[in-house]
């Protein structure tokens, strides 16, 4: 493994799963006590919007209501503000924001880090709201010194008069600036003036996490805390029949033990103490529905569903009926993808401090605004009664939203101290909301020209909106109607199709399921893109020249494929043995297509070399985290193709640790290349658009070095052995 091999895999590591150094178990400061929700005196610190604060030193502190997880927020997010601004990179310095209105994500419609929406969503506030501040210390300037406003520069922190070349920073005019009213239309900033967006800033972040003082939710202390560990049931959905606890309460620390709904808490002094006492608790579980039930079971429901369900339509154009009789050749496929866990590096955790008239809580959260209410609800008390502290996050993936920080509040309220829940690894494998599992009926014809006459697309799956929708947003769809993280990906395929039909069977398999990774797009990207490489073969094109001769009214898609084939040498010979695919998808408004070489061994072990990845997200704020993303998600995408699947048995996840839930080794890393597109389109998520096409690229490979086709995850070596 070469030195750069292992740079870009501890890169995408650390980037995409958050901190492999826990810092040590400081004090993490309440909110209740930050300067921000105090009365502040303008003379000594500058608030005037809910996103930025400026010290009398001139220190700008960008207040982000984004949860940080590894994806850089706590970095591009201040970027944007600096430049608007028109203040020194080396003044700029972040604060996690609490919950708040005025941090709903426009993109999405509540405070919530998903969808790789956060610099997509907040560019055009940030710079508002910065140019709004900009323009208050102009107006402060120009009452100070008699002159009008238009003729004042901003630059480097301070408000310049060209004519007299006087200047004044922006710490010694906070006072005044306080007293004018912010502009609602500040002018903006010409794009070719942009001084730090577009370009490659080191993480604000980076160095806490290195030398391990960043506060994660795990590393939290407060004074008096209890911790917790909860004995759950081993059968998904089960409950507590009863309990015999008293080897648990002989255990040295142990201070309580708490039956809940969701299992048996042990609250102790300190984690081992909770965790030896639950060990040794004697619980009874009645196993409710889930009892007996296998994931052959649960398979077999998918075909039948496939076959006899009825579908909710997705897209249709033309008529696919009409098209399959006009086809010269008609090709067929399943494919499968399976159910997968998250597998965040820090498992769930959360600190809660339940007092009569308030609850404060500290934890790593994707939701903030969903857990206040959540809590709120849950104890009686007005939001604006519940302080939140987020913290930094090891690994989200859709994960963090919230459900683990109810039991820590409940346990609190009970014993009346502040308590910590952490999660086991085990715990957090079987206490997971599942990314679906999907079964893909697929159909395509050819006329005899080789081109498509139809594309037929029937996928299987549960409805995560279904299942997260009255908890996160308040709603669920209607089981008639569409959940587009069903199909998303595959009704909106790109290729033009005469005749296409798409539809969603959905399935109630029991399985808690939730938001993953790219969510729809992790699995659809897998069908279609592998399926229309069946296609192209079956017409005798070239895979790459197949797929742009299907997207010419989609330029953007064929400059993405076209730089892809150039930086990975797609028509030069690979040695012996060695094979290259390529797949393209996109999600989240952002183009990504990527290459792979890959061998495979006469025991059939996948060894993927080298992926060579091409994204076009729109107008960039920070390259660098546009590079480390598409890393991480081709990292996490990886994974789960080699070796990612959660599967049950008698009602129980198999599934508890990283040796039976593999990660990505060191030693398994591909080379990978990261090219953007330069574009001044709108932006695009980077956060999870690397993770869809990493998949099929790799299962096209292998057909391409074998002539094996691969129709399941994850790839078995059992099915590639010579």
């Amino acid at each position: 493994m070469t030195e750069i091999d292992r740079r870009s895999f501890l890169k995408a590591t650390i980037v995409a799963g958050g901190a492999l150094v826990i810092g040590a178990a400081l004090p993490f400061r309440s909110r209740a006590e930050e300067r921000f929700d105090l009365p502040v005196d303008p003379a000594a610190e500058f608030k005037p919007n809910a996103f930025i604060k400026i010290a009398p030193d001139g220190k700008v502190t960008v207040i982000v209501g984004q949860a940080e997880m590894g994806q850089g927020v706590l970095t591009s997010l201040p970027m944007i503000v600096a430049d608007e601004l028109e203040v020194d990179w080396k003044d700029v310095v972040y604060e996690h924001g609490p919950p708040g209105k005025e941090y709903i994500n426009p993109a999405l419609g509540g405070q919530i880090t998903g969808g790789s929406a956060s610099v997509k969503g907040f560019f055009n506030p940030l710079r508002t709201a910065a140019a709004s501040v900009r323009e208050m210390l102009i107006g402060a300037a120009a009452a100070k010194w008699g002159v009008p406003a238009d003729r004042l520069r901003a630059r480097n922190g301070e408000i310049l008069d060209p004519e007299t070349k006087r200047t004044a920073k922006y710490g010694t005019l906070l006072e005044d600036a306080a007293k004018i009213t912010p502009p609602a239309s500040p002018k903006l900033k010409d794009p070719k003036d942009f001084k730090y967006i577009g370009k490659s800033i080191k993480r604000l972040d980076s160095p806490e996490k290195v030398n391990g003082t960043g506060i994660f939710g795990i590393d939290v202390k407060v004074p008096g805390m209890l911790t917790a560990s909860i004995m759950r049931s081993p059968v998904l959905g089960g409950k507590v029949s009863s309990v015999d606890d008293a080897a648990a309460k002989a255990i040295r620390g142990v201070r309580h033990v708490i039956r809940l709904d969701s299992g048996v808490a042990v609250v102790a002094d300190n984690y081992w103490a909770a965790k030896k006492g639950r060990d040794a608790l004697k619980v009874s579980w009645d196993d409710g529905a889930m009892k007996g039930v296998s994931s052959d079971a649960l398979f077999k429901a998918s075909v039948d569903a496939a076959a006899g369900g009825k579908g909710v339509e997705a897209k249709k154009i033309g008529d696919v009926a009409a098209g399959r009789s006009n086809a010269a050749k008609v090709v067929e496929a399943v494919y499968y993808a399976p159910y997968l866990a998250h597998a965040t590096m820090e498992p769930m955790n959360a600190t809660a401090d339940v007092r009569p008239d308030r609850c404060e809580i500290w934890s790593g959260i994707q939701a903030q605004m969903v857990v206040q209410s959540q809590v709120a609800k849950l104890l009686g008390i007005a939001p604006e009664k519940v302080i939140v502290n987020n913290t930094l996050l090891g690994g989200g993936f859709g994960r963090r939203l919230g459900d683990y920080v109810l039991d820590a509040v409940r346990l609190s309220k009970q014993v009346g101290k502040p308590v910590k829940v952490i999660w086991t690894r085990e715990d957090d494998m079987h206490g997971d909301f599942y990314r679906p599992s999907s079964y893909n009926v697929m159909s395509a014809g050819l006329d005899g020209a080789g081109k498509p006459t139809f594309w037929r697309h029937r996928t299987v799956g549960a409805s995560i909106m279904g299942y997260l929708g009255p908890s996160i947003f308040g709603f669920a769809p209607p089981e008639d109607r569409l959940d587009n993280t069903a199909t998303e990906g595959a009704h909106t395929l790109p290729y033009d199709m005469q005749n296409l039909f798409v539809d969603w069977v959905p399935v109630k398999h029991g399985v808690p399921v939730g938001f993953w990774r790219s969510v729809g797009s992790s699995h659809t990207a897998f069908s279609t893109e592998c399926f229309l490489d069946e296609v192209a073969h079956a017409a005798g094109k070239d895979p790459l020249e197949f797929r742009i001769s299907l997207l010419e009214k989609h330029p953007r898609f064929v400059g993405v494929l076209k730089l892809a084939a150039e930086k990975s040498g797609w028509n030069k010979p690979l040695p012996k043995g060695m094979g290259r695919g390529i797949a393209i998808h996109e999600s989240f408004d952002s183009i990504v297509a990527e290459v792979a070489e890959v061998s495979v061994a006469k025991d059939g072990n996948v060894r993927v070399h080298r992926v060579v990845c091409v994204v076009d997200c729109g107008q960039v704020v920070n390259p660098d985290t546009v590079n480390a993303q598409m890393e991480g998600g081709i990292v996490y995408g990886l994974t789960a193709a080699l070796y990612g699947e959660i599967t049950l048995k008698d009602g129980r996840v198999e599934q508890r640790n990283f040796y039976d839930y593999k990660m990505l080794r060191m030693n398994e890393m591909p080379k990978v290349e990261v090219h953007i597109v330069p574009s001044t389109e709108k932006h695009g998520g980077v956060g999870e658009p690397g993770t869809p096409p990493i998949a099929p690229a790799v299962v096209n490979a292998i057909f391409s070095a074998t002539g094996k086709r691969i129709r399941s995850l994850p790839i078995r070596r059992e099915e590639l052995r010579s």
